[in-house]
């Protein structure tokens, strides 16, 4: 019988789960200017604007907040993930973020243009991510929040005011379904490859050369290379003993702008708004056996039901039985089965199902599907950089300066100083779109 191990704390080393696409440290923030968030009857003084991340394998990403009241971890593992496994996934408003990704700074890198759209008088490039981020917020987070700058305020003004519905970007890289399973002696699949990359390479199992199984097209042929909406197959030899194997696929692209960035540990949600070329990866496994229960489990995160899908399928003759969290499960032969793991907001979760023939699958994480947090405080970084001296409060109600004095205890902690400023080494070009400040009328662009 299948057993699933208890929930633990996740931690920054360990392997989370992904479902593929981009995975990245945050380096802090980087562009910034002040902002004002009115809240509690305070005025309490943030920096506002871009962060930068370092992706593993290679690149650079920008990233606007989308989550205020969470602060940021120095050095944070950041990985690619679905609108609907974040807070974005139950707001109306995402796709307006999107639009506003898409309509300002940095994919208009043109400062002068997008001043005269929005008619705000001169912008910097501090200024415009600071108008561009206070814009977001007040869609992310429903936040009453102003920029200290006036041209910065007129940004965000014009952008709120203009934002229209867009569509969630699709994912960068993933593989779909990311397990299979069956018998020896079959081809076991499809997986399919969706990505925007123009090509993906294609790793074997590690011990391909001693076991016999590759990776093959439809009709049993290697494959080393793959495109968007190529099938993948494990093909397994008839004599192979009962096991499982993994492949991976790799590519350099540019991510796609609207993707939202979730912390591996507790850290405010990214939403990205510039992209370098960067290393993206996928992997999917595959379990096969002669006889007997032959399972291929898979999970996800479920934020409408506050919790994690675990999906069986047996491709065997025999039931696959599996506790998880006290409750027995039985999934019939040639049958699926999904079991929502209840998980609390901001709660790490550790999961490892067992079953026949040494099968293992193991899935962690943060369920982090809400834009304020109820958990304990966490440690603050202040920036490295003072605020402007335009920054502060307005004339009416008490005020709070946070960047100079960190969260107060009557307040929530807030997300824009939770921050850690590194210098980075070497350049990146991002692959902006250059192109004329936006207009409502031309959302489409």
């Amino acid at each position: 019988m299948g057993s699933v191990a208890g929930a633990g704390a996740a931690t920054a080393d360990e392997v989370p789960q992904h479902q593929g696409g981009a995975a990245a440290t945050l380096d802090g923030l980087k562009t910034y200017d002040g902002a004002v968030l009115h809240n509690d009857g305070k005025d309490q003084q943030l920096p506002a604007g871009l962060f930068e991340m370092t992706v593993d394998g290679g690149g650079k990403l920008k990233t606007y907040c989308i989550d205020i009241h969470n602060p940021t971890q120095d050095q944070a593992k950041y990985l690619e993930t679905p609108w609907d496994q974040t807070s974005l996934g139950a707001n109306k408003n995402a796709g307006k973020i999107r639009w506003i990704l898409e309509h300002s700074y940095p994919q208009i890198d043109d400062l002068s243009a997008l001043a005269q759209s929005a008619e705000t008088g001169p912008l910097t490039e501090k200024t415009a991510a600071a108008g561009t981020q206070v814009a977001i917020w007040r869609y992310s987070d429903n936040a009453d929040v102003d920029a200290s700058d006036p041209a910065a305020e007129k940004l965000a003004d014009w952008l709120e005011k203009s934002a229209q519905d867009a569509a969630e970007p699709k994912a960068s890289l993933t593989l779909q379904p990311g397990a299979v399973s069956g018998k020896a002696g079959e081809k076991l699949g499809p997986i399919t490859v969706h990505t925007d990359a123009a090509g993906v390479t294609v790793t074997p199992p590690a011990d391909a050369a001693a076991s016999g199984v590759t990776i093959t097209d439809k009709d049993g042929a290697p494959v080393t290379t793959a495109a968007n909406g190529t099938q993948l197959y494990f093909d397994v030899p008839s004599d192979a003993s009962d096991g499982t194997a993994s492949l991976g696929v790799q590519a350099t692209t540019s991510v796609p702008v609207g993707r939202a960035f979730a912390g591996v540990t507790k850290s405010q949600t990214q939403i990205l708004a510039g992209s370098s070329e960067s290393t993206v990866s996928a992997t999917a496994t595959a379990t096969w056996a002669e006889q007997g229960a032959i399972p291929a489990v898979t999970a996800q995160k479920n934020c409408a039901e506050g919790g994690v899908d675990i999906t069986a399928t047996n491709k065997g003759d025999e039931p696959f039985v599996f506790e998880l969290k006290g409750t027995e499960h039985s999934v019939p032969a040639g049958e699926s089965k999904t079991v929502t793991v209840p998980v609390g907001e901001d709660e790490a979760y550790d999961f490892t199902i067992t079953g026949p023939a040494g099968f293992t699958q193991n899935f962690k994480g943060v369920l982090d599907c809400l834009t304020t947090s109820d958990s304990g405080p966490v440690t603050q970084q202040e920036s490295s950089e003072p605020l402007p001296a335009s920054a502060g409060g307005s004339s009416t109600g008490a005020t709070d300066n946070l960047a100079e004095t960190g969260s107060s205890s009557a307040t929530p902690v807030i997300a824009g100083i939770a921050i850690a400023l590194v210098v980075l080494g070497g350049g990146a070009v991002f692959l902006l779109r250059k192109k004329n400040a936006a207009t409502p009328s031309t959302p489409g662009e």
